[in-house]
């Protein structure tokens, strides 16, 4: 009960804040944005950003955590673990600012696509999202205690079937959390790839910035903090529901 107040007070104010901000209608000299805009935008920031540079971690993390933590594959599980613990270090600025230009001049202009906007910011997002899912991801198959895995091939069950109906479920709850924490980041990270040309409610944001007017900021963080309270709460609870009882995930959010 007391996380679900927690929920509504935070999601209220934010929800709060941006329609107080929408209905001022002009601050100084400056108009702020409309409610169609704001939709506009947050509608970009979900679907050309965030939801797929997730789906697109989860597709590469989860196949790539299982992998590592095979048998004939384990000697490559400290190196690649080390880059993923290298590689969250890095803030996740720092990989929209590393990656966009890189990938700008290296791949996009070879492909005759723009070396800035979307698609260069999607490919950041998604090599900074399959980080936590992957670590989880390994993390949840390699905990996995070896009696239970001794009794699933003393029933007579293959490789195959071991990891599909064995690991990956009792790996899931562990997984989902990883999912969850990425999520949350990249909401907040996907307003940053504004600064690269890309659309979403970061483009608030910049012209928050840029004009020296923090309510015009605000209107576009607030609704953005909305959006992750309300993503990080519904994983949550798939999260919840999906752990066996009497087992207890502790994640960093």
């Amino acid at each position: 009960m007391r996380r679900w107040i927690i929920f509504i007070s935070f999601l209220a104010v934010c929800v709060g804040l941006t329609i107080w901000v929408t209905e001022m209608k002009k601050i100084g000299i400056y108009p702020t944005f409309t409610y169609q805009y704001l939709l506009r935008e947050a509608r970009v920031h979900l679907l050309d950003l965030v939801f797929p540079s997730v789906l697109l971690a989860i597709l590469i993390a989860v196949p790539l955590g299982v992998l590592i933590t095979r048998s004939g594959l384990k000697r490559l599980a400290s190196p690649v673990m080390g880059i993923v613990s290298a590689g969250m270090a890095i803030p996740s600025m720092g990989v929209i600012a590393i990656m966009v230009p890189i990938l700008g001049l290296a791949v996009f202009q070879a492909l005759g696509l723009k070396s800035f906007g979307t698609h260069p910011a999607l490919v950041a997002l998604v090599t900074w999202g399959v980080l936590p899912i992957l670590r989880n991801t390994f993390a949840g198959i390699n905990n996995i205690s070896p009696g239970v895995l001794e009794a699933a091939r003393g029933m007579g069950m293959t490789r195959g079937q071991i990891a599909w109906r064995v690991e990956l479920p009792l790996a899931l709850p562990v997984i989902m959390a990883g999912i969850r924490i990425t999520t949350v980041i990249l909401v907040g990270t996907a307003a940053l790839a504004a600064i690269v040309g890309a659309g979403g409610l970061g483009r608030i944001i910049l012209a928050g910035v840029n004009n020296g007017v923090p309510l015009i900021t605000l209107q576009g963080a607030a609704p953005v903090a909305a959006i992750a309270i309300v993503l990080s709460t519904i994983l949550g609870y798939v999260e919840r529901r999906l752990t066996p009882r009497g087992v207890s995930i502790e994640t960093a959010f």
